[in-house]
């Protein structure tokens, strides 16, 4: 009995912060406020593996006049003894 009351007390504590977190982005919104959302970032494909990457992160090396971006020194290496 007393699991179920701590476990419904959990339960309406993550329920009333989300509902909170929800109104206070509604307001920042309606207020003009940006909100904590970063804007999206194009992502760029590793060569050797395929995985998406953001170039921001990313290994890179120029090859060719061109930049590649890597998502690990593994892919780069594997890359560049191609």
């Amino acid at each position: 009995m007393l699991l179920r009351v701590i476990l419904l007390g959990i339960l309406f504590t993550l329920i009333a912060r989300a509902f909170w977190r929800l109104v206070e982005t509604v307001v920042e919104g309606a207020k003009g406020r940006p909100t904590r959302i970063r804007p999206a970032q194009k992502l760029v494909r590793d060569p050797a593996c395929g995985t998406y990457i953001v170039p921001e992160g990313s290994l890179s090396v120029t090859a060719g006049g061109r930049i590649h971006h890597f998502c690990s020194e593994a892919c780069r290496a594997s890359y560049a003894a191609r």
